[in-house]
């Protein structure tokens, strides 16, 4: 694994310091984590990672990549007070309220990514989607595919799929509760969706690189 550029594993040790000083007593039931000797343990696309005073390991004890880390550790930094309502409406990513810097590179990462990724592969996508913990969902929407996938507990991703035919190329789009946006940034979401999108290339085996 290469080494960790000074800048990110500085970022990595302040982040660590913010989530020592936290009192999750309590918070574990809005964030639907669990507490344990060894850290706190968080579901994270259908395996459970360990975040600890003294670093973060996924369930075969390897430390993950940085981007991981960050949305481990800010999910549990910006925990709400108290439950947030059941906002369970799904929204676009562009439409969250401070989402402008980072709407063009989601559809470019996440969205495009898929539709490319799986054109024309329609049962491999659903059966990534299976594979990271997801499970069909009938909303009544017109569309080939329609799969919900849990990044974080409380943070799910809703991607709809729809296949290339003779007339349109496939398209894609991944949709977050509207609440999304009380559990973390917008940054931190759009990391999400970059995960699904390499996580999904992985299952259906045609991903470059490990990721944890």
């Amino acid at each position: 694994m290469a080494e960790k550029a000074p800048v990110f594993e500085k970022i990595y040790q302040d982040y660590l310091n913010q989530v020592e000083r936290l009192d999750l007593s309590g918070k574990d039931a809005i964030l639907s984590v669990r507490l344990s000797a060894a850290g706190t343990m968080i579901p994270f696309f259908n395996r459970e990672f360990c975040v600890a005073h003294n670093g973060i390991t996924d369930p075969e004890g390897h430390p993950p990549i940085h981007a991981v880390s960050v949305v481990l550790c800010r999910y549990l930094i910006l925990c709400p007070e108290t439950e947030p309502e059941n906002e369970t409406e799904w929204v676009s990513y562009r439409n969250f309220k401070d989402a402008a810097p980072f709407a063009a590179a989601f559809a470019r990462n996440t969205e495009a990514t898929i539709a490319k990724n799986f054109t024309g592969r329609l049962t491999d996508l659903e059966t990534a989607c299976r594979k990271l913990g997801g499970f069909p969902v009938e909303a009544g929407l017109s569309y080939d595919l329609t799969m919900q996938v849990n990044g974080l507990p409380r943070v799910p991703l809703f991607l709809l799929f729809n296949d290339a035919d003779a007339e349109f190329r496939a398209e894609c789009s991944v949709l977050f509760e509207k609440r999304a946006e009380r559990f973390l940034d917008m940054e931190c979401l759009a990391i999400l969706g970059w995960l699904l999108s390499d996580y999904l290339a992985q299952a259906a085996g045609h991903g470059n690189e490990t990721l944890v």
